[in-house]
């Protein structure tokens, strides 16, 4: 069962419209309808608010700003993790980017509340924000770690020495703007009181997150909080915390004792949600004739909010990436007065694999070498700088397998010299890394009497097929049709999980569920084999069998449903979890990744610079998969995702105001289906066995990574010209394109 390309279990509900979301719910009844008034400046205090006319608006039941919000928690950075901690919101009257929430206006319908929202009368003291990041760069400092602990700097033998005497060097800056997360489903939520209890329906990919940081930020006893996320509409990181929409609904919900509904429009989430920081990267390469590096740097510099810190781990996919003796990476923050940065999908592997993988390129072009064959010869024994073993990495056949699939060997050696009528014909390639991580989660199984096996989690559903997974992991240990196990999830009182992000769901939820059920299985061969009615009482255990819906020792067998109607009616249950990875000794004896290749054809209209994707290969190697049909769906979502990287999505902040100029979708420019044609994406089979006992690995993310670089070297193989401020749009493109045929 594991393995198989089994449809999602939760399809017919999707598609018919019964699988509820957050804004979705109807349990409390009809609910009122919030609306988020946002600050118009980038930096100041507010001196006057005036709510006065929004509550005499029809329908209007209440105006929160920051003179009425209840006493809130602050946030406690002894919290390891930002999301899990407090999110006061109109708690001050300073303003400190723009956008920020300054008022709530709830009304019974959300035309009423969105009409009264702009009747709060808000005066401010401006003050000269910082919203420039190339402007003030020389205020960059070193943070104490990035993002889950990792290092800041490292440092491998003598990089300068290294790269000084290297043969043949690249020494450049690339540049990656703001970049924004944009799910279908916009951050929503809906609270309803139950008394002193409060029940919040929440778009959120961490149920124990949102949890805790609704708890803390209103101050109550977390058993008063209980948080239901069945389905989520995406999530690509925005959802890894709750925001504005959750605590003012709470709020709201609270003081008028009925539900409270609170949705961001999509031009709120480009205020009101974290984004990935904008970042200058510098790559230094030196190698030798033979193509071999001597000396690597990845030194990054970005954006991070004043106030709230964020460190994205841009530079440590280059740590496990290639050999090489000498070697640096370095991270720098600048603070902006501008929203806080937050985990998009693959932090730091994304934007900094667009850097490294195009300097790459312009390594293979200055000696002169295939870059595959470049990056096959770079391949190390060891993790290069930490010198253990890697569990399982197979990133060369990757490389071997997407070449022959691709007809790599069509590629023209020298740039700007394949033409297809009127557009220049390029072809790119770009390796992928992605670290697979690991987090304490918990999952419970019971079997009740019928034979039907219920798996309860506070695991998340974001689109990824969680239910699916899940389903075919407990089928398979407990020897069940599918049809006959129930996935219940996204509850706070089931058992707590790390969540749907940083592609750790799916390895740690099904490993999870593995354990569980191993430990029912125990559970139950001990009764069946002591129970004197049982065909199979007082015979050995070991060489037992789940299959079909029985439990088979020899040629013996004895039905999961009569075995538990027989002897334990009310159902029998048990609990399996997973460690962290500071606390799994693998994470420390050897160096556990995900890997792949891209391949990547473009056309570049010799006119009008018009780039055009023509197909795209994603060849890739992630242990076992668990479900080979949502492997491939989350595979191509990333890499189309990367191809938007390369070519369209650019945040762009008005350095007068601290306002994004482009916060909707008609400017914020992502792939649409006619900007992709034919791509697909193949998995290798593998099993990690250091990974987890099922030897699968995270892949949600590890489609992204690389893939705008494997664009981006294609345009530079059609046009010549190499284009390192991304995306890549025409007007970079034009000025410098070969002349057209005449």
């Amino acid at each position: 069962m594991i393995g198989r390309s089994l449809n999602r279990v939760d399809g017919p509900l999707k598609v018919t419209g019964r699988a509820p979301y957050a804004y979705e719910q109807w349990d409390g009844g009809q609910p009122l309808y919030g609306f988020i008034v946002g600050a118009t400046i980038g930096k100041g205090r507010i001196t006057r608010i005036d709510p006065s006319a929004a509550e005499r608006a029809p329908g209007v039941r209440l105006v929160l700003t920051h003179l009425n919000t209840p006493l809130q928690g602050a946030r406690d950075e002894s919290i390891p993790f930002e999301y899990w901690r407090a999110y006061p919101t109109l708690s001050r009257p300073e303003v400190r980017h723009y956008g920020e929430a300054v008022a709530l206006v709830v009304a019974t319908t959300f035309e009423q509340a969105r009409a009264a929202a702009a009747l709060v009368d808000v005066e401010y003291a401006e003050e000269a924000g910082h919203f420039d990041f190339a402007a003030h760069q020389d205020q960059e400092y070193a943070p104490k770690s990035l993002i889950v602990g990792l290092r800041t700097d490292t440092a491998v033998g003598d990089f300068e020495g290294g790269f000084d005497a290297a043969t043949i060097k690249v020494d450049q800056y690339y540049t990656t703007p703001y970049e924004f997360s944009q799910a279908l489903e916009p951050p929503a939520c809906l609270a309803v009181p139950h008394g002193e209890d409060l029940t919040v329906y929440a778009a959120t990919q961490i149920v124990d997150a949102a949890h805790a940081s609704i708890a803390a930020t209103l101050r109550l006893d977390g058993e008063r909080i209980h948080i239901v996320t069945p389905y989520v509409g995406g999530g690509f990181g925005s959802k890894l915390r709750i925001h504005a929409e959750a605590i003012l609904a709470a709020f709201a919900a609270r003081a008028l004792r009925q539900p409270v509904k609170v949705a961001l429009t999509r031009q709120q989430i480009f205020h009101l949600v974290g984004l990935r920081p904008t970042s200058s990267q510098r790559v230094r390469l030196g190698a030798g004739p033979d193509g071999r590096l001597v000396a690597l740097g990845h030194e990054v510099t970005m954006h991070t909010n004043r106030h709230i810190e964020y460190g994205e781990p841009t530079a440590t996919s280059t740590r496990s990436l290639y050999a090489a003796p000498h070697r640096l990476t370095r991270t720098r923050l600048v603070p902006l007065d501008l929203p806080q940065g937050e985990d998009v999908r693959a932090p730091g592997d994304a934007p900094g694999l667009l850097a490294v993988e195009s300097a790459m390129d312009e390594l293979a072009d200055a000696v002169g070498m295939d870059p595959v064959e470049l990056r096959i010869r770079n391949e190390p024994e060891r993790d290069p700088e930490r010198g253990v073993p890697f569990s399982d990495r197979h990133l060369v056949d990757c490389l071997r397998e997407g070449a022959r699939r691709f007809g790599w060997e069509r590629r023209p050696d020298k740039p700007a010299t394949l033409r297809d009528g009127p557009w220049l014909v390029g072809y790119g390639v770009a390796a992928a890394i992605r670290g697979h991580f690991q987090g304490a989660a918990t999952a419970r199984v019971r079997l009740d009497a019928d034979g039907t096996a219920v798996v309860q989690s506070d695991m998340t559903d974001i689109g990824t097929g969680t239910y699916t997974i899940l389903s075919q992991v407990a089928a398979e240990a407990l020897g069940l049709p599918v049809e006959r196990v129930r996935v219940e999830l996204g509850r706070s009182e089931f058992p707590v999980s790390v969540g749907s992000g940083g592609s750790w769901g799916a390895g740690n939820s099904s490993t999870a569920v593995y354990r569980a059920c191993e430990s029912l299985r125990e559970k139950l061969l001990i009764t069946v084999t002591g129970d004197a009615r049982s065909s199979l009482h007082g015979l050995d255990p070991a060489g037992a069998v789940f299959s079909d819906g029985s439990v088979h020792i020899g040629d013996r067998s004895d039905a999961l449903s009569e075995i538990i109607a027989r002897t334990q009616p009310e159902g029998v249950e048990a609990e399996g979890s997973t460690v962290s990875m500071m606390e799994e000794p693998n994470y420390a004896a050897f160096s556990i990744h995900t890997y792949g290749a891209h391949f990547a054809e473009v056309g570049v209209d010799a006119d009008t610079a018009e780039i055009r994707l023509r197909r795209m290969l994603g060849v890739f190697s992630a242990g076992r998969v668990l479900n080979a049909k949502t492997a491939r769906s989350q595979l191509i979502g990333g890499m189309i995702w990367g191809v938007g990287a390369a070519l369209e999505e650019e945040g762009v902040v008005d350095t007068r105001t601290g306002a994004f100029v482009t916060r909707d979708l008609a400017n914020y420019l992502v792939p649409v289906y006619a900007d992709i044609p034919e791509i697909d994406a193949v998995v290798l089979e593998g099993f990690d066995d250091k990974a987890n006992v099922l030897g699968a690995k995270g892949l949600g993310e590890l489609g992204i990574c690389g893939a705008g670089a494997a664009v981006a070297n294609a345009v530079f193989n059609a046009t010549g010209i190499r284009v390192r401020d991304f995306p890549i749009t025409l007007d970079k493109l034009l000025p410098d394109l070969p002349p057209a045929d005449i």
